[in-house]
């Protein structure tokens, strides 16, 4: 059996989750890897067959998407020719995180395909919504379309959502609690973070940014450049965790047991779910990041206040129940052939 894992590389999270996904695929079957985009600093341990542009979000400085930079940077006849020329008819599977080339190329020939992603979570009619958004709800439906759809999410709002896979390095890290406070904004400058973090001089934060690409220390504020081993151990280690309305380091940061704010992307539809529903949970939002939430981050950080939450490892149980139908379809009669 043949399967193409198709991921999409703006940030980190889809990455993340294929670091577990992809060795319980490989016990089954034959597994070609696909990533699109250019926004994901994660290295795979894993051979990526095929790297495409495809199409991906720019992360701005100001607190949301750069789309000018994205609509720059966007090469719609490149991605018509990777979506035409991708081999999907040579696979007995496709699995799809968010990937729009993959996708795609499965809609114009009429091929099967599973899409497993929190996008889909998101989306679902069970789970919490924000304001209208109806271009947003229309990206979601389209940027990677498929008829059968799972997906993860803080919690379980539907038969079709899974709660989320936490990866192995984080599910068996040893947890301490030191004095510093880990931050992930990527939304946003560095210089926007040092003059809204350097107003709480007692308190250490380790800033991790993909805007730099090398440490720099301003007083209490430690910049450092994007490095997987480096986040984990500083969000293990730490007294909490101040970062964007995404999926994977929130849930990350509440798997640990990490006092934790978000701040959601502006114009982002799906981190305003994100954090409408983590806001449910019990978990601080803030609007924007500026001085005027200064008295709510200051409150935060003199709370004991964690949200508890139970994220067993059922990887192996989720893949199994989406692949065995096809596992099936394929290798039973190549079986009974022989």
């Amino acid at each position: 059996m043949r399967i193409l894992y198709a991921i999409q590389g703006t940030g980190n999270g889809h990455a993340s989750r294929a670091l577990e996904v992809v060795p319980y695929l490989q016990k089954r079957a034959e597994v070609d890897i696909l990533v699109s985009g250019y926004q994901c600093e994660l290295k795979f341990p894993f051979e990526v067959k095929y790297k495409l542009y495809g199409l991906s979000f720019i992360f701005g400085k100001k607190g949301g998407i750069d789309l000018w930079e994205t609509l720059k940077k966007t090469k719609f006849g490149k991605l018509w020719k990777e979506i035409k020329n991708l081999p999907v008819r040579d696979y007995d599977l496709i699995i799809n995180d968010f990937e729009p080339v993959s996708a795609w190329a499965c809609k114009l020939r009429n091929v099967p395909i599973i899409s497993l992603s929190h996008q889909n979570a998101v989306a679902d009619d069970k789970a919490p919504k924000y304001g209208s958004f109806k271009f947003e709800r229309f990206i979601l439906k389209y940027y990677a379309p498929a008829k059968i759809k799972f997906g993860f999410h803080f919690k379980t709002y539907s038969s079709a959502t899974f709660l989320p896979i936490i990866r192995k390095e984080i599910r068996y890290k040893n947890v301490t609690k030191k004095s510093h406070y880990t931050v992930y904004l990527p939304a946003y400058g560095d210089k926007k973070l040092i003059k809204i973090l350097s107003q709480f001089k007692k308190v250490k934060w380790e800033v991790f940014s993909k805007h730099t690409n090398q440490f720099q220390l301003h007083n209490n504020v430690v910049i450092r450049p994007i490095d997987g081993k480096e986040f984990i151990k500083s969000i293990a280690s730490s007294k909490g965790v101040l970062c964007g309305a995404g999926f994977e380091t929130p849930a990350e940061a509440l798997f640990l047991g990490k006092k934790l704010m978000v701040v959601p992307m502006k114009n982002q539809y799906e981190q305003q779910c994100n954090a409408l529903a983590l806001k449910e949970m019990g978990v601080p939002v803030l609007k924007k990041f500026n001085k005027k939430q200064l008295p709510k981050i200051k409150k935060w950080l003199s709370s004991d206040k964690i949200v508890e939450v139970n994220y067993p490892d059922v990887t192996e149980d989720i893949l199994d129940a989406i692949t065995l139908p096809y596992y099936n379809e394929t290798i039973l009669p190549q079986i009974a052939m022989e």
